[in-house]
């Protein structure tokens, strides 16, 4: 399936696909889903002095190679709790999911009726589109508030097995339909990062006006990449902004959920969309997930002793008065104690940046 392009052209200037045009692709779209009038619009990313975040904003984070630690879809499930919204679209998982890859699960209802839950991408938009939230004292703690509160998307799912092409072209559809106007692709990758330090965030786009806005940097990796830089790359060639945010989460503990990986990734996202988002537990969270591998860590001397080289090399770089010079010779000899640095995982720096689709993703 080619990559499609919008339907009709609505009256804010933006537009989106028809109803029925999605659901041609695959797409269920809720009632209500705006549709357009003149075939054969082009979409055109909004350029009015606001800037990007002014615009309608999709959230998104899949399951898979770019969630290490659950700590992506972790973040986005947590704004999915805390923002009034409700599911405007779903991908049909027929199409695009190997099942004895991505098995559905089975639980039981309140009901007692046991429910199969299949892998898909939901995206989930507000009840109030465009409303600021400025929730009473009772909500502070149980509310995303802020002038962009209304205008906050999500995209939550599982990475596609197949077709990620046609997987894309719906998506956007999607997006187009609900008059989005730029996307935060949330992410996370294993990396030779401590457990100790704060979790290091990278923030990068493709796009020239967005870099300006947020004074951000490009990525320049090249290699292997996962769904949200196919994605990202065909939301910026039909016009809509993209911005991603990744974490380093600490690979010696890649098993487990990473909650300090995810509150970090929160706290980013704040930062950047200027809105307020309650932490819940999940700052006791991240301190006992902290706790709990300084507890392992303390009965495996090995363990200690690789986490204290890692501890090392990230302060050097930390440090106000290291050079580029100094960065690359702690580097240098941090892999020659570690033999070549590499040993399946993704080539996550001494400055905890990600590497293969983290920050220098395309």
């Amino acid at each position: 399936m080619s990559q499609s392009t919008a339907a009709g052209r609505r009256d804010s200037g933006r537009i989106g696909c028809t109803e029925s045009k999605c659901r041609g692709h695959g797409l269920s779209l809720t009632d209500g889903a705006p549709g357009g009038a003149p075939p054969g619009s082009r979409f055109q990313a909004v350029t009015d002095s606001n800037g990007f975040l002014s615009e309608r904003l999709l959230v998104v984070a899949f399951e898979g190679w770019n969630d290490a630690g659950e700590a992506a879809t972790g973040a986005v499930g947590t704004l999915k709790g805390l923002l009034d919204v409700s599911p405007l679209a779903e991908i049909d998982p027929e199409t695009y999911f190997d099942y004895q890859f991505n098995r559905p699960t089975i639980s039981t209802g309140e009901d007692g009726i046991r429910v199969l839950e299949w892998p898909s991408a939901i995206m989930y938009g507000p009840t109030s589109p465009g409303e600021s939230a400025v929730p009473l004292a009772v909500d502070a703690q149980l509310r995303v508030s802020g002038t962009n509160a209304g205008n906050i998307y999500l995209l939550l799912g599982t990475e596609p097995s197949r077709s990620w092409k046609s997987f894309a072209s719906e998506i956007l559809d999607a997006a187009l339909a609900a008059d989005v106007g730029g996307i935060v692709f949330l992410g996370a990758m294993l990396a030779d990062v401590p457990h100790t330090r704060p979790i290091s965030i990278f923030v990068s786009s493709d796009n020239p006006q967005v870099r300006a806005e947020l004074q951000i940097e490009r990525s320049s990796y090249e290699g292997p990449v996962g769904i949200l830089s196919v994605l990202a790359i065909a939301a910026e060639a039909l016009g809509i902004p993209t911005l991603s945010i990744w974490a380093s989460v600490p690979h010696y503990v890649h098993n487990a959920p990473s909650p300090k990986a995810m509150l970090a990734l929160i706290d980013k996202l704040e930062e950047i969309i200027d809105v307020v988002i309650p932490r819940g537990d999940l700052v006791n969270e991240a301190a006992e997930w902290q706790s709990g591998i300084d507890v392992l860590a303390g009965e495996d001397e090995e363990m200690a002793a690789y986490i204290a080289q890692l501890e090392q090399a990230r302060d050097t770089v930390d440090s106000p008065e290291a050079s580029g010079e100094a960065i690359a010779q702690e580097f240098e000899k941090y892999l020659r104690k570690r033999g070549d640095g590499r040993d399946g995982r993704a080539d996550g720096r001494a400055d905890g940046r990600p590497g293969p689709e983290g920050p220098r993703q395309p």
